[in-house]
């Protein structure tokens, strides 16, 4: 498989039950071959989109000492402002190329006392970059909820097992700045390669060149949706849960040519994580004599925080 393949989400929200079938196997076959899958007929529009990338790129261009305001270690990067650098890859000795943002879960007041989620973080320059956040938030973990579905489907269990779990899920939606690199970066890259830690990731901006995903032979091969499509690949969670039947490809996003170094570049990644509670162990359907069962129980928190740690977000 040398090219992401393409799926259209109205066609598992349709009555035809022909077209569903179709868009679960489609999907299910890229993650268990690839990891990666395109996906149009979202939750997003074009106006909202626009409305995001117009304010991230307003933050973004925001003095370096006010962006540091928005920055809180004790958050271990999950709300607010990371800066430059900050970031690194599993295994890797240099901080990414990036700065980024992140808006967490929105929990109604009512609910609020079930869950130990970091508070998030208002930009009080920019009044619409913290409401459109929110609302893309939403219609991104809307987007997901549906991909889980079809996701159960192809596993053979209940297709709303994974409801309750995402129901107010420690999810992240991350906008990413990766500023203009005057200097030759030796052997940093913009993100060096690395699976994502959660369930399945939906990234915005993948039209443009630069994220590649690694195939089973070590190849890599470039990852890019069109405009009206997003990216999504599946996590380490989700891999974990079901014995590597839905792989976690390793994936990068390269050094440009040295020109295009020069000029900016935005993704927003949104991060479907569970709630902590949730457990990891093997699903006994996806054990068997060929493929025994490949990991220990944990549960998601536990998980996430073993994998922050090796980010060096989080102190031991």
């Amino acid at each position: 498989m040398n090219k992401i393949p393409s799926v259209d989400l109205n066609d598992f929200l349709s009555d035809d039950l022909q077209k569903k079938s179709l868009f679960v196997d489609t999907i299910g076959s890229a993650f268990q071959e690839i990891g990666f899958c395109a996906v149009r007929g979202h939750f997003l529009d074009d106006q909202l989109v626009k409305r995001l990338y117009d304010q991230i790129k307003l933050f973004f261009d925001l003095p370096t000492d006010i962006k540091k305001k928005y920055e809180h270690p004790e958050f271990s990067g999950q709300r607010g402002y990371v800066s430059f650098g900050k970031e690194s890859a599993k295994g890797s000795k240099h901080g990414d190329l990036k700065e980024y943002w992140h808006f967490g879960q929105y929990v109604s007041e009512n609910e609020s006392h079930k869950y130990n989620y970091f508070p998030n973080i208002k930009v009080d320059e920019l009044p619409e970059f913290n409401i459109v956040g929110e609302e893309v938030y939403k219609n991104l973990e809307k987007t997901a909820k549906y991909v889980l579905r079809a996701l159960a489907l192809y596993l053979k269990i209940d297709e709303n097992y994974f409801d309750n779990y995402i129901h107010n899920g420690n999810s992240i939606l991350r906008p990413i700045h990766y500023p203009p690199i005057m200097e030759d970066p030796k052997e940093a890259v913009r993100a060096a390669a690395h699976g994502d830690i959660n369930l399945i990731t939906l990234l915005m901006g993948a039209h443009g060149k630069g994220l590649q995903v690694q195939k089973t032979n070590g190849d890599w091969i470039d990852a890019v949706a069109s405009k009206d499509e997003l990216m999504i690949n599946i996590g380490d969670m989700l891999s974990r849960h079901t014995n590597n039947v839905l792989k976690s490809t390793v994936h990068r996003v390269v050094n440009p040519d040295r020109e295009l170094l020069k000029k900016s570049r935005y993704s927003i990644p949104f991060f479907m994580h569970p709630v902590s509670e949730m457990k990891l162990n093997v699903l006994e359907s996806t054990i068997c004599d060929e493929f025994p069962k490949a990991y220990d129980d944990i549960t998601a928190g536990e998980f996430l925080e073993q994998r922050l740690i090796e980010l060096g977000l989080l102190k031991k």
